[in-house]
């Protein structure tokens, strides 16, 4: 899904990836080894109780890499889990968990956060890259950098990220989506990109921007 953050409001513009069978599978292994290590992050910040993002990155980052993951998708999961964490902090802060004995705020904060493992990734340009001419995307995965990965969308939506700068990208994986258009549900990853986000078939792509 194409994204695009404005000061007021974020708009989401969807594409579809069509990998082949073994991008897919780079794709999913990609997206499964990110959250799992999230959820790794996650029980060390809720351990050690360090939730900010550049303490924990200190905690954690030189066990990402050794895990397989490079410099920027690594520090995109911790940013992933410091934010999960700062929600949680701002739900109970504003009451929205219930009074300090509740069952559900005792519930939240006993234990911590866990990611699903086909939770969305973000990416940014360094890490993923559109061709729009080609109608492809390169992205980092676990198996190395791919290149040549088809995607679609509805024409509206490809007019719209050829002419907006590209930002954050999400990969989302979404089993049996379908884009506009697209009669062929399909099992494989999607990404999302913004104007800045993008999706893939199965897989997809999210990207964000402001909006004047």
């Amino acid at each position: 899904m194409v994204m695009i953050t404005s000061r007021i409001a974020k708009l989401a513009v969807q594409m579809k990836l069509l990998p082949t069978p073994e991008q897919a599978a780079a794709l999913a292994a990609t997206l499964s080894l990110c959250n799992t290590v999230a959820n790794e992050v996650s029980a060390v910040a809720f351990t050690r109780g360090v939730f900010a993002r550049q303490k924990l990155q200190k905690l954690v980052y030189a066990e990402l890499k050794a895990r397989g993951l490079s410099a920027q998708p690594a520090l995109h999961v911790i940013r992933k889990v410091a934010d999960a964490y700062t929600t949680l902090h701002a739900q109970i802060a504003a009451g929205l968990l219930g009074g300090e004995h509740s069952r559900r705020r005792r519930k939240a904060v006993s234990k911590p956060i866990m990611v699903r493992a086909d939770a969305a990734q973000p990416f940014d340009d360094r890490c993923l890259s559109w061709q729009m001419d080609a109608r492809t995307v390169s992205i980092w995965t676990v198996h190395g950098r791919l290149r040549s990965i088809a995607f679609t969308g509805e024409p509206g939506q490809l007019k719209f990220l050829a002419t907006h700068r590209m930002g954050k990208t999400d990969l989302v994986h979404r089993p049996n989506s379908r884009a506009r258009g697209d009669a062929t549900p399909t099992r494989h990853p999607a990404a999302t990109g913004s104007a800045t986000r993008c999706e893939r078939p199965g897989s997809k792509l999210s990207r964000s921007r402001p909006r004047s």
